[in-house]
């Protein structure tokens, strides 16, 4: 009863605040687009010398290159549960990724997807007066009562799983359109129909309701495998000769060419300097897909930074400074606030806690960090305010870590299940490549008090498990996945 009194206070809520809207300064359009596996190093203005990526150098160009950034968890589905909903993916026991392992080791599998307590961002938008939509990998649940029109989206097209065939047959694929399955497409490659989708979207957005803002999540399920890639262009890098690399080259472009095209028509319509911009990955390069982390040591799974951390880039002309760079600590739970204040709005109340939850330790939490994660990045990414203190925490299959970020103090503390505790400073060694615990043992003491405090506050545990295969491929990877030069 609790949770249906909750969803009728907010409809009220979202009616005022929709008819408040209609009252304010012109809110600006949102688009957010995501890669999937994208190695750190994978764009040009990042240090690749091999790929071609002219169009996201473009956007970068345009606004602001965030060098520190990074995501809720070094895997897809708890990666895109933080940044859906700006509170950490632990908090409501969302750890695991969601696979076909995931249903073996969960002790509840009707729990396998984001709570339905949760709001997502698109909640958050559409009750600021915002048309949705939501084109590409949800990964999120395949349940009803998980799929994105049941959480805020008034549009899907795409997949509800964590991969997909770049070269969909029209009898056998897993893509649907509002929960319709898809059986015609415009183009015969995935992330080419996925762009077609995008623009399609906001042709008809733009036709049908003009006075409404809109906010599109384009979750392209590229460079993430299988590596599959056009001919023409796995053509056009024939001077690679590693065959990941090559046809992850040929994946990258296509994403690329996706956002050119994109870019292209919002600036077509006017609405360029009407659209705030977010590109970042996932989670970092994978082990299997060709991808680069650059400078990072570590790959998606594990929690050095080549697994958390990813480029950032934030585009809205006029608004966010051209050509410029943040190096503070910036993370993928930032985009609710930050997505909030463009659109002059706050977020919802937080729901009410669930069954499984310890409400004791929920209301703890709550007071010590408060009911969502992130911080809004416009005054610091305006160049307003310097960069602020921040704390982040991940935890996955017997691995967390603590990042401080205080004044001249930007120190990470990893505690494994096979290895004692590591302190790296990984502004100053992205590579982690000095482990400092013993010549500092007073800050690796407080950084593991920071972890305990953390975890014995969490209001539940983990609400599925993955296999034990990907405990022991993680555990590897922090030895196998050194600092190296770009694989060509």
């Amino acid at each position: 009863m609790n949770l249906i009194f909750h969803r009728l206070l907010v409809v009220v809520v979202i009616v005022f605040i929709s008819t408040a809207s209609l009252l304010r300064a012109e809110q600006p359009n949102i688009l957010v687009i995501l890669a999937d596996d994208m190695g750190y190093g994978d764009l040009n203005c990042l240090g690749s010398e091999h790929l071609k990526t002219p169009h996201c150098d473009a956007l970068r160009e345009s606004g602001v290159l965030c060098t520190q950034a990074y995501v809720a968890s070094p895997v897809c589905s708890p990666s895109r549960a933080g940044l859906m909903t700006g509170r950490d993916p632990r908090r409501f026991g969302y750890e695991g990724n969601l696979n076909q392992s995931a249903e073996k080791y969960a002790t509840r599998p009707e729990l396998l997807g984001l709570p339905s307590g949760e709001w997502t961002l698109g909640d958050h938008l559409k009750a600021s007066g915002y048309s949705t939509s939501l084109i590409g990998k949800w990964h999120l649940g395949t349940q009803d009562r998980f799929h994105p029109n049941q959480r805020g989206f008034d549009y899907f097209c795409g997949m509800l799983v964590g991969s997909h065939g770049y070269f969909p047959d029209r009898n056998s694929n897993r893509l649907e359109r509002n929960g319709r399955p898809l059986r015609d497409f415009s183009s015969s490659y995935l992330t080419d129909f996925f762009t077609d989708e995008a623009i399609k979207w906001i042709d008809g957005t733009t036709s049908r309701d003009q006075e409404k803002p809109w906010f599109l999540f384009l979750s392209y399920n590229a460079p993430h495998g299988p590596l599959q890639a056009k001919q023409e262009d796995l053509e056009r890098f024939q001077h690679i000769q590693d065959p990941k690399r090559q046809k992850y080259a040929a994946m990258m472009y296509a994403l690329d060419r996706g956002v050119g095209r994109i870019v292209n028509k919002l600036q077509a319509q006017g609405a360029g300097k009407n659209t705030l911009i977010c590109f970042f990955s996932d989670n970092g390069g994978a082990t299997n897909n060709g991808s680069w982390n650059g400078p990072l040591s570590g790959v998606k799974g594990c929690l050095k930074e080549g697994g958390i951390r990813v480029p950032m880039i934030w585009s809205w002309p006029g608004s966010l400074p051209p050509k410029s760079t943040f190096s503070g600590v910036v993370s993928s739970l930032d985009l609710l606030p930050t997505l909030l204040t463009a659109a002059g709005s706050q977020p919802l109340p937080l729901a009410a806690a669930r069954s499984h939850e310890d409400g004791r330790n929920r209301k703890r939490i709550v007071a010590k960090y408060g009911a969502y994660d992130g911080i809004d990045l416009l005054p610091l990414l305006t160049g307003k305010t310097s960069p602020a203190a921040r704390r982040l925490f991940w935890r996955l299959q017997g691995q967390t870590a603590v990042l401080d970020f205080s004044g001249n103090q930007n120190d990470k503390l990893i505690v494994l299940s096979h290895r004692p505790a590591q302190l790296f400073r990984p502004q100053a060694d992205p590579g982690e490549r000095e482990d400092l615990a013993h010549q500092s043992e007073s800050r690796t003491g407080e950084l593991f008090t920071m972890i305990g405090e953390w975890e014995a506050m969490l209001p539940t545990v983990p609400l599925w498990g993955s296999s034990p295969f990907w405990a022991g491929q993680s555990s590897k990877n922090y030895d196998t996945w050194p600092v190296r030069s770009e694989p060509h």
